[in-house]
């Protein structure tokens, strides 16, 4: 059975999605939908689609199996929940919602509906980061989790940027992510969150650097940075390095010195090399060749592959969602720290 789609929000990873579901056999996108759909020009793959400016409208008319979410956060509760309960699966991409609360929402509405919900965790599905979290499951216990991705954005990067801190500081949107990664690695209980930040520009209401740090009930503790605009630096902007007993796992960019800029999305999430160290020494540090892997558009596609297989084998996501808002309890608990100056106990 072919699943009729509507889109909404054709930004960035919006319109990424919407061209993944046209070169899946078993999708069809039926629909598109953003405010300002009458300026915008489509790519030959989307030129069968019905436009709307209106989601309500557009879920009325056209009853599709699927909605896929890309519009800014504080819309993604009020509009999975809609599609979920006139009879649609969903796509949302992350963060699920604005708060915790409308987060537990969605998930609780995906339950009482039988429809699936998958949330735009794209690490998920990218072979390099399956390798880098399986490697540091081999590590022991307590693990250090030292992340960070700062992006030099200017232009039109730095306009998508501000449109994006009108939801949240970039240690919550970016920062969900990686606290995922941790919450992967290690299946210990996140307890305690601390963090600080800073408002570089008067451009923006929120802090657009911000730095937490989690600390887990196994001893774990982990760090990650954010921080977006044209004054950030590039200097050791991407830093993705895992230590436990046995030794250490590294995500290398060999490309980092200077040939690829931080507000690249394609570097966000690209890999080169995985570098593992043994503590014991028993072997010579590894270097694992991540070169031939997918691009941001081909992770798009494998979210939405993975949607698909969720619909057609009825996978149980009750794991994935839970992750979902678990890490998002996290980096909204980090914003109140930086607020409140406290340590925040989950």
């Amino acid at each position: 059975m072919t699943q009729r789609v509507l889109v909404v929000g054709l930004g960035n990873m919006g319109m990424s999605h919407a061209l993944a579901y046209t070169r899946i056999p078993g999708f069809e996108v039926v629909g598109v939908c953003e405010r300002r759909i009458a300026n915008r020009k489509m790519p030959e793959a989307l030129k069968g689609a019905r436009t709307f400016s209106n989601f309500d409208e557009a879920l009325a008319t056209l009853k599709p199996d699927v909605v896929s979410i890309n519009t800014l956060p504080d819309t993604h509760a009020d509009f999975a929940i809609k599609a979920m309960e006139a009879g649609a699966h969903v796509f949302v991409e992350k963060p699920l919602a604005d708060t915790a609360e409308n987060a537990e929402k969605v998930v609780a509405t995906a339950h009482r509906t039988g429809k699936k919900l998958v949330v735009g965790y794209i690490l998920r599905q990218h072979p390099s980061w399956v390798k880098f979290i399986e490697i540091a499951r081999e590590l022991g216990t307590p693990l250090v989790f030292r992340m960070n991705l700062n992006q030099q954005s200017n232009g039109e990067t730095w306009e998508w940027h501000k449109r994006l801190m009108d939801s949240f500081p970039p240690i919550v949107d970016c920062g969900v992510h990686y606290v995922d990664v941790m919450c992967q690695m290690t299946k210990a209980k996140p307890i305690k969150v601390h963090a600080i930040g800073a408002r570089l520009t008067d451009e923006v209401p929120v802090n657009n650097y911000g730095m937490l740090q989690v600390i887990f009930d196994d001893g774990s503790v982990g760090w990650y940075e954010a921080g977006w605009g044209p004054m950030m630096s590039e200097t050791a902007f991407f830093v993705k390095d895992v230590i436990g007993p046995k030794g250490s796992v590294s995500i290398v960019m060999a490309e980092t010195a200077g040939a690829v800029k931080s507000d690249d999305i394609n570097a966000h999430t690209k890999t080169n090399q995985i570098l593992w160290h043994h503590a014991d020494m028993s072997k010579p540090d590894e270097r694992i060749d991540m070169t031939d892997e997918p691009d941001h558009d081909g992770l798009c596609e494998r979210e939405q592959r993975y949607l698909l297989k969720a619909i057609n084998e009825n996978i149980d996501l009750t794991d994935h969602m839970n992750d979902a808002v678990k890490s998002l309890k996290i980096v909204i608990a980090a914003d109140r720290s930086i607020h409140t100056g406290q340590v925040v106990d989950l």
